[in-house]
C-alpha cells in the first residue's frame, strides 16, 4: 500500500495530514478483517482504489472553512473521510444505513483525531439540515439519488461551483445521465491521476 501516492498528487498538504493518510492502511486492515468494508483483493490497493479515487473529488473543487457536506451511502467512510482529512475546517456528515459500517468510520476517524465529521446510521432522506455540498460514490444511478437530497441544499453558494452533487462514478455514463434527465457536468480523473484505474472513473456535478 502506497500513502505516497497522496503527496504526489497533493503536495501541498501539512505533516499530519500526511500523518492521517498514512494510518488509514493499518486502520482499515483492522476493522476490515472484523467487518468487511473494503473488498479483500482491494486492500493492498487502499490508496489508489479508494482514498485517493475519493480525493478526485478534491481535484474537481475545494471546500471551504465553514462548509457543510454530507456524504450519503459512505459505507467504510469513502468519499467521506478522506476528504474530511484534506479539509480540516469544513464539516463532513457520513451517512450509512448499515450500522457496523458507521462504527468503522467512527472507529476510524477517531483513532486518526478527526474532530470536523459525524457519523450517522441513516437514511439521507431522514438527515435533518442543509448542506453545501452531497458526495458520494457510485451508490446507484443518477436519476434514483438524486430524489434522496433534492431538499438539501443551502440556498446561498459560496464556493467555485453552486451548492450541489458531486458523485463519483465509473464506465460509460451517457445512458445513465440522459435517463436521469439531469443537466450534469462531467470531470474525467484521468485528467489529474496517471494509474491506469482512473481512466474510465469520472466526478459527476449536478447543481443543487
Amino acid at each position: 500500500m502506497d500513502a505516497g501516492l497522496i503527496p504526489k498528487y497533493f503536495p501541498e498538504i501539512t505533516a499530519e495530514q500526511q500523518s492521517q493518510f498514512n494510518q488509514l492502511a493499518e486502520l482499515y486492515n483492522h476493522w476490515n478483517q472484523q467487518i468487511n468494508v473494503i473488498s479483500r483483493k482491494d486492500m493492498d490497493l487502499l490508496y489508489e482504489r479508494h482514498v485517493l479515487h475519493s480525493l478526485g473529488i478534491a481535484k474537481v473543487m475545494g471546500f471551504l472553512p465553514g462548509e457543510k457536506v454530507l456524504d450519503v451511502g459512505t459505507g467504510g467512510g469513502f468519499p467521506g473521510i478522506p476528504l474530511a482529512i484534506m479539509f480540516p475546517e469544513t464539516s463532513f456528515h457520513l451517512v450509512d444505513s448499515i450500522g457496523k459500517k458507521i462504527k468503522v468510520v467512527s472507529e476510524v476517524a477517531s483513532a486518526i483525531g478527526l474532530k470536523n465529521l459525524e457519523a450517522t446510521h441513516s437514511r439521507a432522506e431522514q438527515i435533518p439540515g442543509k448542506f453545501d455540498f452531497v458526495v458520494s460514490r457510485a451508490v446507484t444511478q443518477l436519476k434514483d439519488f438524486y430524489p434522496w437530497v433534492k431538499g438539501k441544499f443551502n440556498n446561498k453558494s459560496k464556493n467555485t461551483l453552486p451548492n450541489g452533487i458531486l458523485y463519483l462514478k465509473g464506465g460509460d455514463l451517457k445512458q445513465e445521465i440522459a435517463e436521469s434527465g439531469l443537466a450534469v457536468q462531467q470531470y474525467f480523473l484521468k485528467n489529474y491521476f496517471e494509474e491506469e484505474f482512473f481512466e474510465t472513473k469520472q466526478v459527476i456535478y449536478v447543481k443543487g
